[in-house]
């Protein structure tokens, strides 16, 4: 069995429909997994990208997946055995800084729906000849910001983004108001603060400001 692409993306673009920001999670402590998750999908934002940038990342998903109304995938995915691992760990979808034959492959094979990072006109072709039409715009910012953004919505119609990298709650809308973009990712929402302190009221309160956010 295997996911085709066109599949992928279809189902990632659910995932990123549910909401107009997906919370990018640097989660140190796996205590504090299933409070964060709940603060934020309490507040309105069910898709959560945990990124597997710290030791405690895989334990983070596996707690997280348990939370009720949450949709929870692992971020920072760069190799196959990543993708295994992500998936073992209960992730329901993938995000990847680029995107590389063996990733996607991975991906297809273990059935999990990736949103594969692109910075370029090039990369997004590359992605869209191969079947992905929902892609990550990364490093947002840097690699030329909403403006850069829209400026591929004419000659690329097919593809939308989910762009993270530099969104912040004073350049959201700038993004959310594209037509070639459905949600993005930040980690306002969760800021490390918080999270070390159990702020888990305060973060509702960031998550629930996110969720309504125009798009």
């Amino acid at each position: 069995m295997s996911i085709t692409p066109q599949e992928a993306s279809a189902q990632a673009r659910k995932i990123c429909n549910a909401a107009p920001i997906v919370p990018v999670l640097v989660v140190e402590d796996v205590a504090h997994a299933k409070p964060l998750a709940e603060a934020l999908v309490a507040g309105g934002l069910p898709a959560l990208e945990v990124t597997l940038r710290t030791p405690a990342a895989l334990d983070v998903v596996r707690a997280m997946a348990d939370v009720t109304g949450g949709m929870v995938g692992a971020g920072t995915l760069l190799t196959p055995d990543d993708v295994k691992a992500a998936k073992d760990a209960g992730a329901t979808f993938g995000v990847s800084p680029g995107a590389t034959d063996a990733l996607l492959a991975a991906c297809e094979v273990e059935e999990l729906p990736l949103l594969p990072g692109a910075a370029s006109a090039s990369e997004a072709m590359a992605l869209l000849e191969r079947g992905y039409n929902m892609l990550k715009f990364f490093p947002a910012e840097a690699a030329g910001g909403a403006k850069f953004l829209s400026s591929l919505a004419s000659p690329l119609p097919q593809i939308s983004f989910c762009p993270t990298g530099g969104v912040n709650p004073q350049n959201a809308t700038d993004y959310l108001s594209l037509a070639n973009v459905v949600c993005a990712g930040g980690s306002w929402v969760a800021p490390s603060k918080l999270v070390k302190e159990g702020a888990w009221d305060q973060i509702e309160v960031l998550a629930r400001e996110a969720s309504q956010l125009p798009r």
